[in-house]
């Protein structure tokens, strides 16, 4: 977001050149999304970044306006928070999960994954109702 509007972002912006960990959650303001995966990376991200990572990027298949708002609740203004509002993203990736049943529709599943230079060097995906793989520590303990 710049100036208050969404400001399209291609992957190449994200990780050309860059090492960079993204990690992504199935909704914004949800409980473990809240609770613990995005604050982990909060927590976190000064010895991440003394990794030599150069981003920290959250994604979910939520709008621009949505993901400003959380990222400013919770905090993460060292964050990159990516909105994938039509989930083109994380169906390119075919990582998608269908949350009908909970009335959120297609969302991402979770997971985090490490990127240097635009190649993955570490996809860490969660089982369904799982939250190890992909927390800060977990991605932090992998650099």
């Amino acid at each position: 977001m710049q100036g208050g509007r969404p400001t399209a972002v291609s992957t190449a912006d994200l990780f050309g050149g860059k090492k960079v960990v993204l990690f992504a959650v199935p909704g914004a303001f949800t409980p473990t999304c809240s609770e613990e995966h995005l604050p982990g990376f909060v927590v976190y991200a000064d010895k991440i970044r003394d990794k030599g990572v150069d981003s920290i990027v959250c994604v979910a298949v939520n709008d621009p306006f949505v993901m400003d708002a959380w990222g400013a609740d919770r905090n993460a203004g060292e964050l990159v928070m990516a909105g994938d509002g039509n989930g083109d993203f994380t169906k390119a990736i075919g990582l998608e999960m269908d949350g009908a049943g909970f009335g959120l529709g297609t969302r991402s599943q979770r997971y985090a994954m490490i990127v240097d230079d635009g190649v993955v060097t570490k996809l860490a995906v969660e089982a369904p109702g799982a939250f190890e793989v992909s927390k800060a520590e977990a991605i932090l303990e992998a650099l």
